[in-house]
């Protein structure tokens, strides 16, 4: 049977996480800098913009739509092509102000009018999301992403112990804030399709980061004198080829996606290909090592406690 990880092998995971975390601390705080001086580079869902819906008779590719209104210099400018190739409908995106969004379905036309005539294709509507709009969407696009960390620093206290649980969270947010770090690096659109791909992703690297939970309270049942670090390295060396191919595996579902899907769906998969590589990451490196801080803090404090109580009495 084929084993990526040969059995035995025992890595030092644990042994340079001080190493991991400060790294991943660099990148959170880069990150910070980033979005407070550069930004997100948002797209019409949240800041508001134009969706005109086109019918080309003549059958166009999206390609040709694209290179012909890429001319117009429409700010912000996205097409999607809508149904079957051979429909010919599409959905012409951009962003602007109160003042320009009506403008919007004017350029599109104008530059259509330039290799076309008007019988050959047909503006059927034009959808306007204002700036206020986009502004709410954005709002509760980040509040949906705080509920779903809730839930889940909830879920694994109840599920394993309130140890695990900060460890959990603070991986998850740290592979969002990584995740958009990237996006303001590469200066890719973010909107609403990217958002639900954060939010994909935390449910993903979660479901890592528990199956590795599992094994270390498995591994402190069986061996309840081990120490913590012991048990969380041997219990991240004996998942590793599951978490591995995993990972690879839906890897080059969403490189395949990224590379034959077209404009429409590239920043989606481009988005799960870099979640699913720092939330591994995270996984291995980052929650685990939290759960050894979380547990010897926690001793301490008992500990402590104790000997407070030795003293007075």
């Amino acid at each position: 049977m084929f084993e990526l990880i040969k059995p035995g092998i025992q890595y030092d995971f644990v042994g340079k996480r001080y190493l991991w975390i400060g790294i991943s601390l660099i990148a959170i705080i880069g990150t910070g800098v980033l979005f407070f001086t550069k930004g997100l580079n948002y797209g019409i869902d949240f800041t508001g913009g134009a969706e005109v819906y086109l019918k080309m008779k003549n059958g166009w590719e999206i390609s040709k739509v694209r290179d012909l209104l890429e001319k117009e210099n429409i700010r912000g400018l996205r097409i999607q092509q809508v149904g079957d190739a051979q429909a010919g409908e599409f959905i012409v995106r951009a962003q602007g102000d109160e003042k320009t969004l009506n403008e919007v379905a004017k350029q599109v036309e104008g530059g259509l009018l330039k290799q076309m005539k008007t019988g050959d294709f047909e503006i059927q509507k034009v959808d306007i999301v204002g700036p206020a709009a986009g502004g709410t969407l954005r709002k509760r696009g980040f509040t949906a992403m705080l509920y779903a960390l809730l839930v889940i620093l909830g879920y694994v206290a109840f599920r394993f112990d309130v140890r695990y649980a900060p460890g959990a969270v603070i991986a998850l947010i740290h592979d969002s804030v990584v995740v958009m770090g990237i996006f303001i690096l590469t200066d890719r659109q973010f909107d609403l399709t990217i958002l639900a791909a954060i939010l994909a992703l935390i449910g993903y690297s979660n479901n890592d980061t528990i199956i590795v939970f599992d094994r270390v309270r498995e591994t402190l049942q069986i061996h309840p004198k081990m120490d913590i670090a012991q048990a969380v390295n041997r219990s991240i060396n004996e998942t590793l080829g599951r978490t591995l191919v995993t990972s690879l595996c839906t890897f080059i579902v969403c490189f395949a996606l990224w590379m034959f899907g077209g404009s429409v769906l590239e920043n989606f998969a481009f988005t799960l290909m870099v979640g699913i590589v720092v939330g591994t990451y995270s996984s291995i490196f980052i929650a685990s090592s939290l759960v050894i801080e979380m547990t010897r803090y926690r001793a301490r404090r008992t500990s402590y406690g104790k000997n407070l109580a030795s003293a007075k009495s």
